[in-house]
Formats: structure tokens, sequence, C-alpha cells
């Protein structure tokens, strides 16, 4: 009897060490954030982002700035004499592996600040776990509305961007349209699946009315679909003098190269997401001429500032670098200025505290104040495609 009973209590004590130690190994990221001791040499970064997948293009592009901007502080000695660590988890382009990516780099890396997945939608399903671990997820092409700001007007306090957001898009893709290329009829053609693209839809619609234009047809497309004829049919019927076509360059290289084998000869414009190499591949130079995207830098912009990025760039990876590596760079750079200002003690919730406060923070895709939504306000580029190159056409304040 007594050994059955010292066996039960036993089992009892062990099942209680379980589960206080299960507690111990995620309170201090649940409860009060991460941090780096004083006595370490680094501090910990984490990057979720699309390694591989649909859109790995974009993942890369960040990851391969970010690499950049961490080699180039590291050899100036470092955040406060402690070396930065970047560690790259691969999100494969899923939302649920977005949100694994997250919950391993806040509670098994504890990393401080993570440089959050390159779409919306992958960003997004990564807010919930910065909230819970309260570690600061920073996208750096999430633009999104709904990344920072919930449909109930809550704000993500642990959620941030260094891009701007799609509504600021979509007004200046509409004012650029009527104001610089004349259109009064147009068309949009958007993937009704995307947050991103109804997004910019919703904003380019607002404006073009407000500009006095018409919408003379709408359309929709799903991700991963490949044959867009019908409906590129559809609106070469209606007639329009200009196509708004918010999307990812997967679908949107296809649906370019067909426009312009179905006769669509008029201007074609997008967004932040047409920004690939892999869109000429898909497209062809030769259609892409006469279409514009809005974006978040130029490596054609004359500032000498971003020039010298353009030739360190060039000098790592031997190529021009695109708005993504400007914008994984930038990210890397927000951090840098967070977690300086952040206080002696460098923590998860400091950092936070300090992206918030962010003003007048000079990076290479502009000088940007963070707003009351965590939204950096800058400025953005228009590019028009030459023969299969982006070429600067104009900047465009907020």
């Amino acid at each position: 009897m007594k050994q059955r009973k010292l066996k039960k209590l036993a089992s009892i004590f062990l099942a209680s060490s379980v589960l206080v130690g299960a507690l111990a190994g995620c309170g201090t990221s649940t409860s009060g954030g991460n941090s780096v001791s004083d006595d370490s040499d680094t501090i910990k970064i984490g990057a979720n982002l699309e390694l591989s997948g649909n859109v790995a293009s974009y993942g890369s592009s960040i990851g391969d700035g970010a690499t950049l901007a961490v080699e180039e502080i590291n050899a100036k000695g470092g955040i406060n004499g402690k070396k930065i660590e970047l560690i790259k988890v691969d999100n494969k382009s899923e939302n649920s592996e977005a949100t694994s990516a997250a919950i391993r780099l806040a509670e098994k890396e504890k990393v401080v600040a993570m440089i959050g997945p390159a779409t919306s939608g992958n960003t997004v399903a990564t807010v919930s776990i910065a909230e819970k671990y309260k570690v600061p997820v920073v996208t750096a092409s999430g633009t999104a509305p709904n990344v920072t700001e919930n449909k109930d007007g809550k704000i993500n306090d642990y959620a941030f961007r260094t891009c701007f957001i799609d509504p600021f898009q979509g007004t200046v893709a509409a004012n650029f349209a009527t104001g610089e290329l004349g259109a009064k009829n147009v068309a949009i053609y958007a993937d009704n699946a995307s947050d991103y693209a109804k997004g910019l839809a919703a904003s380019f619609k607002e404006t073009i009315l407000a500009n006095g234009g018409k919408v003379v047809a709408e359309e929709a497309y799903v991700a991963k679909d490949v044959d867009f004829k019908a409906t590129l049919t559809k609106i070469k019927s209606a007639n329009p003098d200009f196509v708004f076509i918010p999307g990812y360059y997967e679908e949107v290289g296809l649906i370019v190269k067909q426009a312009r084998e179905l006769g669509i000869t008029v201007p074609l414009m997008g967004a932040d997401g047409w920004d690939s190499p892999t869109l000429v591949d898909l497209a062809g130079g030769d259609a892409l001429n006469n279409t514009y995207i809005t974006n978040h830098y130029s490596s054609e912009d004359p500032d000498a500032t971003i020039q010298e990025f353009v030739k360190a760039f060039k000098a790592k990876y031997n190529e021009a670098p695109n708005a993504f590596h400007a914008l994984g760079y930038d990210t890397v750079y927000f951090l840098k200025d967070a977690i300086e200002r952040s206080g002696d003690t460098i923590t998860s919730v400091g950092i936070k505290n300090a992206l918030a406060e962010t003003k007048d923070l000079s990076l290479i895709t502009g000088t940007f104040t963070v707003d009351k939504k965590h939204n950096p306000v800058k400025s953005a580029t228009v590019l028009e495609f030459k023969n299969g190159s982006q070429v600067f056409n104009s900047k465009v304040n907020p």
C-alpha cells in the first residue's frame, strides 16, 4: 500500500515538474518578451522569409538586402559592441509555415525582433505570434493595411513595416493614370483572393472616380491561374484606355503577355508586386513596353545615398538592387536605429517602443516617420518598363 502511494506521489511530482518546466520554457517570451544578456556578444534578429515557393523572388531579395546591411553594421563594430546574428527561416510562401517560423524564432531562437514575411497574407499570419511573445515583427513589403491595424481599428502593437501601404500606392497609380497619361476610361483586373490586390484595386477605383474618370470594366482572376485570355477579351471589348493590374509577378507576367497577344496595346500598370526579374522572363521585354508600376525606390534615382547603396550591392551580388533588396536593407537599419534608442538593456519590448517613436529616419527608400498606425510616411516612385528594364519616371510625395 505504501509503495503504491509513493508511486502515485512520484507521478504527481513528475507531472508537476514537467508542467512547471513547460511554463518556464515559454514564460519569458509570453510575459516579458526576449532580451539580450549583458554578457552576450550577439543580437539575434530573425528573418521569416519566402525563400522558396510561389513568391520566393521577394523573400530572397529581402534576405539579400538584409544580409548586406548586417555585414556593414558588423564590420563597423555592430550595435553597442554586439554583432547582429541574422537567423533566416524559410516560410515556403505559405501562411502556416510563416506562423511556424515565427514561433520558432520567438520561442526557440529567442530573437529580439523579426523581419517579417514579404507578402501581406504571410505577415498577417505572424502578427498574433509577435503579440503573444512580445517580439516586434517588421515586414519590408507587406503593404496591406490590416498588417498593423485590425478591422475594428485596433493597432497591432508589435507589427510594423518599412514600406508604404496599398491605399497610397493605389492613389498614386490612379493620379498617374489620369494626370500623366490622360486616362479617362479604365479597367481593373485584380486577384480576388488577395488582400493586397483588393486593397490596391479599391483605392485605385476610388481615386479614379474622384478624378472624374470612369471604370468601364472590373474583372478578377485567382492566384496560380495560367490562362487569362477569356477575361482579357472581355476587358478589350470594353475599350479601356488604361488597365490597372494589381497582383504578383507570377500571374501578372502571363497576363501582360497574353494581353499584348490579344491586341491590348493601352498602358498597363501595377504596383510593387510586379517587381521581380521573373516578370520579364514571363512577359517578355517587348510586351512590358508601355507598362508602369508604383514602387518604393529606383536604382536609377540620382540621389547620392541611393547610388552608394547600389554600388555596394553590385559589389557583393553583381547585380543592380531592386526595391525588395532596398527594403530588406532598410529594415535592418530601421531595427538598428530602434535598438540603439531602446536603452542600455536590449529587450524586444524596448525595441517595439523605439520603433513606434521613429522620426525623420533617412534610409535608402526614403526619409520617414512612423505614424500612429505603425506605417512609415514616405514617398513613392513611379517606374516605367522599357525593353525589359525598369526606368525611373518620377517620385511622388505623400
